[in-house]
């Protein structure tokens, strides 16, 4: 064999790794995570660095992959064919093959053998590799993959401009890489994770919980207005004391003296206590807080957000007249996503 032909092979060698690079880069930074890639900058990794920057951009590396793809591809046929055959061609002139049919032949053994080479090793296994291992594949690709970006920009920025060009001459606008899913490919993905043992039951259960809870009422999980313990506003502290004794709860309504229909706000007993203990006076009003009101077919997302922003714990909820038919505590809306939460917060 002539150092040529060596040289050749090695270079037949080094182009189908390449392709391997293009493929097994394009397919990994399609499957990452971003989410895992910032938590891997969080954690200190500066290769993590580099390789969000490359899934950022995902049009422009996209581009440069397959230019790399078409690149080597294109060399590997003008230099690898040709290699085979003349490897091939002593063979044939040994056992006297007729040079018309060995011309054919050795063309279609070169192809099949530089296809093969190039479909196995440069692309299939690649492809595998980077979709099992997208973070490792990711990290390990984007470097080199960033600076073939830097610098092939002049084809691949003009190569993109075509495209676009092409596009909208038809009317299309290139979409963005964003992934987006909808609510129900979420919850699709949430039930396979579970089926494959990815998220235990009771993550499942605060997955569903949290996509039904946008469709639930404030009617839906209120306190009926039955079953709320009260004080009133003109009871004295001995009064007040008793209730607190039979039902030792944190948070009370209070209703107006004489009408059990006005809410007027809440005491928090822990607060009423600790001042009795210091051995200061306590009168009710001075420890009533106002309440929020909301209507009862409104969102206990809307209504959660509410209570947060206003930092309250306890909200009435009321009927098309105004009217308090119930109350809402801040645990009754966290149980919908985590389910029965023993607090002795609660009014009822």
């Amino acid at each position: 064999m002539d150092g040529i032909i060596a040289l050749n092979l090695v270079l037949v060698a080094v182009f189908i790794g390449l392709t391997a690079f293009f493929v097994g880069a394009e397919f990994a930074i399609l499957k990452v995570r971003m989410s895992r890639i910032e938590q891997l900058i969080a954690d200190g990794n500066k290769k993590a660095i580099t390789a969000k920057k490359v899934a950022h951009d995902l049009d422009y590396y996209l581009s440069a992959c397959q230019l790399g793809i078409t690149i080597t591809a294109l060399v590997l046929g003008a230099l690898g064919e040709p290699t085979v055959e003349k490897i091939l061609h002593p063979i044939f002139n040994h056992f006297d093959v007729p040079a018309a049919l060995a011309t054919v032949l050795s063309y279609t053994i070169a192809l099949a053998i530089i296809t093969f080479l190039h479909v196995v090793i440069g692309e299939l296994a690649p492809k595998t590799l980077a979709i099992q291992f997208a973070e490792k594949m990711t990290l390990l690709l984007a470097t080199p993959l960033y600076w073939f970006g830097k610098v092939m920009y002049p084809f691949i920025y003009g190569l993109n401009g075509s495209a676009r060009i092409l596009l909208r001459m038809f009317g299309v606008k290139p979409a963005g890489h964003d992934t987006v899913y909808s609510e129900e490919e979420l919850k699709l993905i949430v039930n396979h994770s579970y089926e494959r043992g990815e998220i235990n039951q009771i993550e499942l259960d605060y997955l569903e919980n949290i996509f039904a809870f946008d469709e639930r009422l404030l009617k839906e999980i209120m306190i009926e207005r039955e079953q709320i313990v009260t004080l009133s506003s003109g009871m004295s502290l001995h009064e007040m004391i008793e209730v607190l004794n039979q039902n030792e709860y944190t948070r009370y309504p209070v209703i107006e003296e004489g009408n059990k229909h006005r809410f007027i706000g809440f005491i928090n007993t822990k607060e009423m206590l600790t001042s009795m203990a210091a051995g200061r006076e306590c009168r009710m009003g001075e420890f009533i807080h106002d309440m929020p009101r909301f209507p009862q077919n409104a969102s206990i997302k809307d209504v959660l957000i509410k209570m947060q922003q206003s930092r309250v714990h306890i909200a009435a909820v009321t009927n098309e007249e105004g009217s308090t038919i119930g109350l809402v505590t801040m645990e009754d809306i966290l149980e919908e996503i985590v389910g029965d939460i023993r607090d002795e917060a609660v009014l009822i």
